[in-house]
Formats: C-alpha cells, sequence, structure tokens
C-alpha cells in the first residue's frame, strides 16, 4: 500500500471514528445537548480536527442520517425476491420495524429529530435522494397493490403516508418504552407476549380488508 493509500485509509478511519462518537453521543445526551466539543473530547481529539472533514454539527447528522438510510436500502433488498405486491407491504414493514430496534440510533436522527432535515433545508444542493428513494419504494409497492385490486378508491401516496405513518407510531412507540410502560399497567394487556408485533399483525389483516 502506497502512501497515498494509507493516508485515504487513515482519513476515512477518521471520518468513521467522528461519527460512530457523534452517534453514541447523540443518542445518549440528544443532538442539542451534544456539542463538536463534546465529541472531540470523546475521541480525545481537538474540536479543529473535527471541523477538517465536517464544517458543523448540521453535516455531521445529516452523514449519519444518509448512513442510516443505506443501512435501511439494504434492508429492503429482500423485496426483490418476491413477487405479490402484498407480501412486499407485509415485509417491508417487518424490515422496517427490524430496522427500528436494530439501529436505534439511527432511526431517531432518521425519523425523529429535526436538525436533520434542517440541514437538508438548508443546503439547496442536497437532494435527499437516500430518504426519497425509500419512500419511493414505499409508493411504488403501494401502486403495485392498487393494480392487484388492494386499496379501491384511495390515494397512492396518501396510503403510503398511512402506511409509514402507523409504522413509524408504533416503532418510536415501543423504542421509547411506551408500549412496555402500558402492557405493565393494563392487565388486559399482560396476556400479550409481544404487542408491537401483535398490533403489526393486526394492522396487516385490517389492510387485507381493503380490498
Amino acid at each position: 500500500m502506497g502512501i497515498r493509500e494509507r493516508k485515504q485509509k487513515h482519513k476515512e478511519s477518521l471520518r468513521k471514528t467522528i461519527l460512530d462518537a457523534a452517534r453514541k453521543l447523540f443518542l445518549k445526551n440528544g443532538y442539542r445537548a451534544t456539542s463538536i466539543r463534546k465529541i472531540a473530547s470523546e475521541i480525545e481529539f481537538s474540536p479543529t480536527t473535527i471541523y477538517l472533514y465536517f464544517k458543523d454539527k448540521g453535516e455531521i447528522a445529516y452523514a449519519l442520517h444518509q448512513e442510516g438510510f443505506r443501512i435501511l436500502g439494504m434492508q429492503f433488498r429482500v423485496l426483490d425476491n418476491i413477487e405479490h405486491p402484498f407480501e412486499k407491504i407485509k415485509v417491508m414493514g417487518r424490515a422496517y420495524i427490524k430496522f427500528s430496534l436494530e439501529y436505534s440510533d439511527y432511526y431517531e436522527l432518521m425519523f425523529v429529530e429535526r436538525e436533520p432535515m434542517q440541514y437538508i433545508e438548508d443546503c439547496a444542493d442536497k437532494d435527499w435522494e437516500e430518504g426519497k428513494e425509500s419512500f419511493s419504494t414505499l409508493v411504488s409497492n403501494v401502486q403495485a397493490c392498487k393494480d392487484a385490486g388492494y386499496f379501491k378508491g384511495l390515494a397512492t401516496e396518501q396510503m403510503a403516508m398511512i402506511l409509514w405513518s402507523t409504522l413509524h407510531g408504533l416503532c418510536t412507540l415501543q423504542l421509547n418504552g411506551h408500549i412496555d410502560f402500558i402492557k405493565e399497567h393494563k392487565d388486559y394487556l399482560h396476556h400479550i407476549d409481544n404487542i408491537l408485533d401483535s398490533t403489526f399483525v393486526t394492522f396487516i389483516a385490517m389492510l387485507e380488508q381493503l380490498k
């Protein structure tokens, strides 16, 4: 490996170290309470070093935002092996829930925190291709379902928003402990082993009736 390659590898490694530290602190302390100085302290570098890679905290959050959508996109690749459009909707929903639970730190930045979206709005040259691709996949699957006879009389884009917002609500309630809390304090829910999963199954059953 030549000098140039070693320098590039070191640069990529340090960039990843910065992002990993920022993701950890954003999840632990929240976006607003996390400063460039705190990120630098976490990895024992000077703030100046971080500014060589990112112009501000917003750009760091956006980089994590992009990385999260790439991971989510890989989760959705399983859809390529499924033919029936409604089955795709079901599998996509489970993949989304699985992502939220396994990558909760990314999920918070992508779908809860405002700042990454604010960074996109503030930078006119940012097209947000990652987020557009994920939602476009959902919209195309909903349209395929409509073509197969599902969701009659319902607009494609609005139906996609209902699907996404319902799953997002479930995931957010789970991640913030609300589902476990209500199960603990409501006797009539004690018999349900997994409220998140059973609610998703019920939601899918409701969707199947829209045919």
